[in-house]
């Protein structure tokens, strides 16, 4: 770039000096300025990309300790039977409820959190966070955290994109209200009701499941409770433990206390 930088104040200055303001010198200005430009607008797409910040997919942990999730966004009727089978297999998992969730069923909200379950915030509306401004993403996020604290007591921590939806003003966002952005590295795909056994085989055959996974679940999908059993005997079984999401995830300030690799994978930073 300092190249074409030399060469355009090198024929600029000549132009300049000769006078001479003809259309050949004008044609190679406005290429060598194009082409500048262009340089530009592909230094800043690289570095946009290098700078983009990510949420948890999931954790770096030498332990075989794995997180279930359950979005809450429409309807409660398998709640209360996931909450049993939680109970019976003594795991707890994490909700990520909206708004209009919380203020529909606040008897659910408050049953997952006297089981000792984790509640996440899923959004008021359930809007794509990447299109909408920084005020826009503190109202959607804030929203939901008041209704659940004014409910249960509870701080949330965890923050779910709608639609797996996200962009670097909700994370800085997210970070300012306290808050840490989490996806999945493991989806059981329940919300395409491909039945009991495909929900099964997609979590326990997933090629990233392992140390430190996040499952991605619906507790309004057609067969997740029926699924669920078998889901966690079988991944208990095969040696995980189940946590919440805040217990998985390193807590602190990003690049102080964690970083982040290119595929979200989460890593404590020992001081």
């Amino acid at each position: 770039m300092n190249n074409i930088k030399e060469m355009y104040l090198s024929l600029l200055h000549k132009m300049k000096d000769n006078r001479a303001w003809s259309l050949t010198g004008l044609f190679a200005l406005f290429v060598l300025l194009s082409f500048g430009i262009s340089y530009n607008l592909a230094s800043a797409r690289t570095t946009s990309s290098n700078d983009k910040k990510l949420p948890i997919y999931c954790v770096d942990t030498p332990e075989k300790k794995i997180a279930i999730s359950f979005d809450a966004a429409w309807g409660n009727e398998d709640t209360p039977q996931i909450l049993e089978i939680l109970k019976k297999n003594n795991v707890k998992a994490t909700f990520f409820m909206t708004g209009g969730w919380v203020e529909s069923y606040p008897d659910d909200v408050k049953a997952i959190y006297n089981d000792g379950h984790a509640l996440g915030n899923h959004s008021e509306n359930h809007k794509q966070m990447s299109q909408i401004s920084a005020e826009e993403c503190k109202t959607e996020i804030m929203s939901v955290h008041e209704k659940v604290k004014e409910l249960t007591g509870y701080d949330m921590q965890v923050f779910r994109p709608p639609y797996g939806d996200y962009n670097n003003t909700l994370i800085e966002t997210l970070n300012s209200c306290g808050y840490y952005a989490i996806q999945w590295d493991v989806d059981s795909l329940d919300w395409k009701d491909y039945g009991v056994d495909s929900i099964i085989s997609t979590v326990c055959n997933h090629k990233h499941l392992g140390n430190g996974s996040i499952i991605l679940c619906h507790n309004g999908a057609k067969y997740t409770a029926e699924a669920l059993e078998k889901l966690i005997t079988n991944l208990k079984n095969a040696g995980y433990e189940f946590v919440t999401i805040p217990e998985l995830i390193h807590k602190g300030s990003y690049n102080v206390d964690y970083k982040m690799d290119h595929e979200g994978r989460q890593f404590k930073i020992e001081h």
